[in-house]
C-alpha cells in the first residue's frame, strides 16, 4: 500500500546528503498546481537564527524522504532558489487556506495541508481539510482525494464530486481512499459512512 505524508511534516527537516552531511533544512513546499505535484523546496540554514538560503532543493534532485531527513546525493543538486519558485507551475494558486468545493459546487470545507505520496515524484493525492460537514462530533477534520488535476479556481481548489464519497477521518485510513478512488470504485471503504450516513456525497 501507499505510503502517504503530509506536506508540512516534511517542512523543518533536515537535508541530508548521502554521506551525512546536513546540509540545510526544509523551510517551504512549492507546487505545481496544475499537474498536482511538488516542484521543490526552498531552504533555510540549519541554525534556530539562520534565514533562507539563496538556493533550492527541485524534488528531482531529492534522494528519498525519511521520518527526520530527507536526502540527496550531494550538495551538487541544490539550485538556485528562483530555479524552484519561480519555475513554470509554480504559484498557480494558494493551496493552504483555500476553500474546497466540488465540481458540482457543492462545498466541503478549507484546505489545512495537502497529502503527498512518499516517493512517487511528489504526487499530491488529497487534502486535509477543516471540514464544514464533519463525518461525526470528533472528526471535524477529513482528508480527501483530489482528481487527475489539481484545480485551483480562482481562490478554490476544485475536486470532482464523486471524492467525497472517498472521504477518511485519518491519513492511513486515507491510503485505502485514495486507490479505491483512482481504481474507480463506486462506494466508499467499508469502514466508513456511506453517502448520506455521515459522507459528504
Amino acid at each position: 500500500m501507499t505510503t502517504l505524508m503530509l506536506a508540512s511534516d516534511v517542512t523543518k527537516r533536515e537535508v541530508v546528503t548521502l554521506s551525512g552531511e546536513a546540509v540545510a533544512r526544509i523551510k517551504d513546499t512549492v507546487f505545481d498546481a496544475a499537474a498536482g505535484r511538488i516542484i521543490g523546496f526552498t531552504l533555510s540554514g540549519r541554525g534556530l537564527l539562520a534565514g533562507p538560503l539563496k538556493r533550492s532543493l527541485p524534488f528531482s534532485a531529492v534522494h528519498a524522504v525519511g521520518p527526520s531527513a530527507v536526502m540527496i546525493p550531494s550538495e551538487e543538486v541544490l539550485e538556485d532558489r528562483d530555479a524552484v519558485v519561480a519555475s513554470e507551475g509554480a504559484g498557480g494558486g494558494q493551496v493552504i487556506g483555500a476553500p474546497v468545493v466540488t465540481d458540482q459546487g457543492t462545498g466541503i470545507g478549507t484546505v489545512r495541508d495537502v497529502v503527498i505520496e512518499a516517493g512517487a515524484g511528489g504526487r499530491v493525492v488529497g487534502f486535509e481539510v477543516d471540514a464544514d460537514k464533519p463525518l461525526d462530533r470528533h472528526h471535524r477534520r477529513l482528508f480527501v482525494p483530489r482528481g487527475q488535476t489539481l484545480a485551483v479556481s480562482g481562490s478554490a481548489v476544485v475536486v470532482p464530486a464523486r471524492a467525497g464519497r472517498f472521504v477518511a477521518a485519518d491519513l492511513p485510513s486515507f491510503a485505502a481512499q485514495v486507490e479505491a478512488f483512482h481504481a474507480g470504485a463506486d462506494h466508499p471503504a467499508p469502514d466508513l459512512p456511506a453517502p448520506g450516513e455521515g459522507g459528504l456525497a
